[in-house]
């Protein structure tokens, strides 16, 4: 796969206002997907099934062990995936760069010039549009061995789950990774800037395909993750800030550590 840098990566920055975000090519675009997507496809579907051989459990309990723990190594891998492109582009990890290159700043009004403050008010629709998106999601048939939701509310999964703090530690830290530190961080921190490029005012676009067609450990979910091109993906090119796509993301996480949460305690 190919993840090359474009022809002229920015060269190294002395402070952040001298971040340079370059554009990619399509096919730089893709071999960046492709990994980040293919061995998350490759520990759903390969792996996970066979390491649930090798653990102990009750009914699906040994499948949704391999899927969490393998799962949280997919999205640890897109974290170091970041780390790894912004520092060959900007031959820098210092926080000021880092910043700047991942749109890890406040947003700004695109009307105004406002940044921050009540500029953050645009948060709370786009939450509520998400909360909308986990209901017609939650009517999309998803494998019984694979459902999550379903375990949670299961016998299974409450005896599993109960004094288990082991397990709550590898679920909090797959959400961390999931919308803060891993897709969200890729999606909407590195991949949006450097698209407009490649796909002009489209770009978020098909920052949203990419991001439907990445759910391939996942394919139940493409169709109402086609909502988050207009729930994560415009509202952080038209605010300039991955800050947006990450809080309202990590809403669902929040909603599923606090129910794992209380069925630990």
């Amino acid at each position: 796969m190919d993840i090359s840098l474009p022809l002229t990566p920015s060269r190294a920055v002395a402070d952040s206002s001298t971040v340079e975000i370059p554009q990619y090519s399509r096919r730089a675009i893709a071999g960046i997907w492709a990994a980040a997507a293919l061995p998350m496809a490759a520990l759903s579907w390969l792996v996970a099934p066979a390491l649930a051989d090798h653990l102990s459990g009750e009914g699906n309990v040994p499948l949704i062990k391999a899927l969490l723990a393998t799962l949280t190594a997919g999205l640890v891998w897109q974290f170091v995936l970041v780390a790894v492109l912004v520092g060959r582009e900007q031959r820098s990890l210092r926080w000021p760069v880092v910043r700047e290159a991942l749109w890890l700043r406040s947003p700004r009004s695109p009307r105004s010039g406002r940044v921050g403050g009540r500029v953050w008010l645009v948060v709370i629709p786009l939450l509520i549009a998400s909360g909308v998106e986990a209901l017609l999601a939650s009517g999309v048939p998803v494998p019984a061995s694979r459902d999550f939701g379903a375990f949670l509310d299961s016998h299974v999964g409450h005896a599993f789950l109960s004094g288990n703090w082991a397990w709550f530690a590898i679920v909090v830290a797959m959400a961390l990774f999931n919308t803060v530190l891993g897709e969200e961080l890729l999606f909407r921190g590195f991949l949006l800037p450097r698209m407009k490029g490649a796909f002009g005012r489209g770009d978020w676009i098909a920052n949203g395909l990419l991001f439907t067609a990445y759910h391939l450990h996942m394919p139940w979910e493409m169709p109402t993750t086609l909502l988050d091109t207009f729930i994560l993906a415009y509202p952080s090119k038209r605010y300039r800030s991955a800050w947006i796509g990450i809080a309202v993301h990590s809403a669902q996480s929040v909603v599923i550590v606090a129910a794992v949460l209380a069925l630990v305690i």
